[in-house]
């Protein structure tokens, strides 16, 4: 069970611009990164592009895990956002991003993040599911000696399950803001695949329940007998229309997700349920004042048997309902 961000940190404004290089930005951001309880990091700026000479992405990487004690993954565009972007061929883009991991590799990052934030077009149009797998298919395939993950923007519901995982990848990040079908894809994901649940939103007033984190965590870990080993927590991307939160926020947001996954990590089941909010364990309690564990035994807390109570209030993009 870890916890890691996903996407770039806003632009600090209070920063001196002009004084500090691209470079320099990128540490702040790491030593920011440091102090939210995040259990892997980024150097919290955009992927590096695709076309990126390696040596400069293992430069990169090298720099931000420098700067702090917390592992720290390295993350490239992946060969069909980059093809829509570019207009290039998504096959010769995979060739250039797989010298990259290669060389990640063999520098020692601990785990490289493959971003695809325009994969959503491929739940609805099967030719292109077939192109982005056989793109992905040249990106990774299980012999590079790195932890290799997938992140998916938006929702991919409607995708064939094999198009993502007859693929390599060790783990897929799912955005279960903007895709909350996107669960139905999890539950058919290989035991033996990490699954990264991003599940909290990143909009200003948005829902940011701890409880509702820890089901998240736990409801991926019974699919398929996954367990809590293979599952990481997230916020989910930005939303394309939606508004972008300040970084102070961001910071705040991903601080959340750090204490969620150290709660979601407790194996003993009544020392969990002491860390939460007892009426989204037992909904008696929320009725009667009183708490109980109603059954609830180690290793039992998936869907059904450990879900977050329901608030007043507006219901969000995943159709749950808001503060």
């Amino acid at each position: 069970m870890f916890s890691t961000l996903l996407g770039a940190l806003p632009v600090d404004e209070t920063a001196d611009v002009g004084a500090a290089d691209e470079d320099d930005a990128r540490l702040n951001d790491v030593a920011a990164l440091s102090t939210t309880g995040l259990e892997l990091i980024s150097d919290g700026g955009k992927p590096a592009r695709a076309t990126d000479d390696p040596t400069a992405v293992v430069a990169r990487w090298q720099a931000a895990s420098a700067a702090t004690a917390i592992p720290t993954k390295a993350v490239v565009m992946g060969p069909w956002s980059s093809a829509r972007s570019t207009g290039r061929d998504a096959l010769e883009i995979a060739e250039q991003i797989r010298a990259t991991i290669v060389a990640l590799a063999g520098a020692g990052c601990p785990l490289v993040e493959i971003s695809e934030p325009e994969a959503s077009g491929i739940a609805s149009d099967p030719s292109e599911a077939v192109s982005f797998a056989a793109a992905h298919r040249r990106v990774v395939d299980g012999s590079e000696g790195i932890h290799a993950s997938l992140a998916l923007g938006g929702s991919v519901d409607g995708t064939a399950p094999a198009v993502l995982f007859d693929l390599t990848y060790a783990s897929y990040a799912f955005d279960l803001i903007g895709g909350p079908d996107n669960w139905r894809l999890i539950v058919q994901a290989p035991a033996d695949r990490g699954i990264i649940v991003g599940a909290l939103d990143l909009e200003p007033g948005a829902d940011e329940t701890r409880e509702l984190l820890v089901w998240a965590a736990h409801y991926a870990a019974s699919t398929n007998g996954r367990g809590l080993a293979r599952v990481g927590l997230a916020n989910a991307p930005v939303s394309p229309v939606g508004s972008r939160p300040t970084r102070a926020d961001m910071l705040r947001k991903l601080a959340v997700i750090g204490e969620a996954g150290r709660i979601a990590a407790v194996e003993s089941a009544e020392e969990l349920v002491g860390l939460l909010d007892r009426r989204a364990v037992d909904p008696r309690a929320g009725r009667s004042g009183r708490f109980e564990l109603g059954g609830v035994e180690p290793g039992s807390l998936g869907p059904g048997r450990f879900a977050p109570a329901r608030r007043r209030g507006r219901t969000g993009r995943t159709g749950r309902t808001g503060r």
